[in-house]
C-alpha cells in the first residue's frame, strides 16, 4: 500500500520503518516542525511535506500525532477515498471526521526511542467505520504484526485503561519504592532483581499465581507493620493499604480491608 505518514514522533518513526520493512511505500512524512520532519523523512529516505503542501496520492493517510491534535490535523486534509487512520487507543473514530473512510491502528505498547521496533510481536488493535476501511486497516495491521485484534471504541478505552494499570502503575510504584530507600541512604537497586523476576514469573505463570508477599499469604500482622512504617509518606501509605486490601480479598482471606491510617 501507499501510505502518507503525518507526525514526527516515536510512533511515526517506528511505524514508518515497519511499513517499509513490510513492503509498503511511505509516500512522505508530513509535519509542523520543519527540522523534525526533515530528519524523519531523511531517515526513511522519503519526501518531507508541511501541512500546507499538496499531499501525494495514496491508499492510506496515517495520523501519528498527540490525541489532542488528531481532529485539527484531520480537518486540514483533503477529503477523498484514502483511508484516514489514527494511532491512538483512547480516541474515537469521530475525531477523523469528515473523512468517509476512517480507521484506528493502535499499538498496545509504548514505542520508545532508539532502534526501529519489530512490530511482529506488538499487539495491534484496529477499528473502522466502513467495510472498505476495515479491510484496508486489517490488511495493513496483519502485514505488520502477528497479533491483531478488532475492537470498538468502548473496548479500546478499556484496554487502554488496563494497559495503564498494568504498566504505568507498577513502574510508578517501583520509582516510589526506590525513592523510599534512597531517602534512607539505602541502595535502591536492592529491590530491582525481585521486580524483574516478578515480571518474568507473571509472563510464565500468570499474575494471579505469580503474586507473593504478606497480603497474598494473609499475614495481616506484617501488612499492618508495613503500613505503620510508612507514616512519614501518607500517600504511599494509603496506596499500600488499598492495594493490600484488594489482594487480601482476591485470595480469599478474611475481609480486613479497612486498615487504620
Amino acid at each position: 500500500m501507499k501510505v502518507t505518514l503525518i507526525g514526527t514522533g516515536r510512533v511515526a518513526f517506528h511505524f514508518g520503518h515497519a511499513l517499509q520493512r513490510a513492503g509498503h511505500t511511505v509516500e512522505g512524512i508530513v509535519g509542523r516542525n520543519t527540522a523534525h520532519t526533515t530528519t524523519l523523512a531523511a531517515d526513511l529516505n522519503v519526501p518531507a511535506f508541511t501541512m500546507n503542501d499538496p499531499l501525494p496520492p495514496c491508499d492510506v493517510i496515517m495520523i501519528a500525532v498527540s490525541d489532542d491534535a488528531i481532529s485539527e490535523v484531520a480537518t486540514k486534509l483533503p477529503i477523498n477515498d484514502a483511508v484516514v487512520i489514527h494511532t491512538s487507543g483512547a480516541s474515537e473514530l469521530g475525531r477523523l471526521e469528515p473523512h468517509p473512510h476512517r480507521a484506528v491502528l493502535w499499538p498496545v505498547m509504548t514505542l520508545s526511542p532508539g532502534a526501529p521496533a519489530d512490530l511482529r510481536e506488538v499487539p495491534l488493535v484496529t477499528d473502522a467505520n466502513t467495510s472498505h476501511a476495515r479491510d484496508v486497516v486489517y490488511a495493513l495491521a496483519t502485514s505488520l504484526s502477528d497479533m491483531v485484534r478488532a475492537l470498538v471504541h468502548e473496548d479500546r478505552e478499556l484496554v487502554h485503561a488496563a494497559a495503564a494499570i498494568s504498566t504505568n502503575f507498577p513502574l510508578h510504584l517501583l520509582d516510589r519504592a526506590q525513592t523510599l530507600l534512597s531517602e534512607r541512604g539505602i541502595d535502591p537497586g536492592l529491590i530491582l532483581p525481585s521486580f524483574m523476576a516478578m515480571v518474568e514469573k507473571a509472563g510464565s505463570m500468570g499474575p494471579h499465581d505469580a503474586l507473593t508477599g504478606p497480603a497474598r499469604r494473609g499475614d495481616l500482622g506484617t501488612v499492618r507493620r508495613h503500613i505503620d512504617r510508612l507514616t512519614h509518606d501518607p500517600e504511599l501509605r494509603a496506596a499500600y493499604a488499598l492495594i493490600s486490601s484488594s489482594i487480601l480479598r482476591a485470595y480469599g482471606h478474611p475481609d480486613h480491608e479497612q486498615f487504620d491510617l
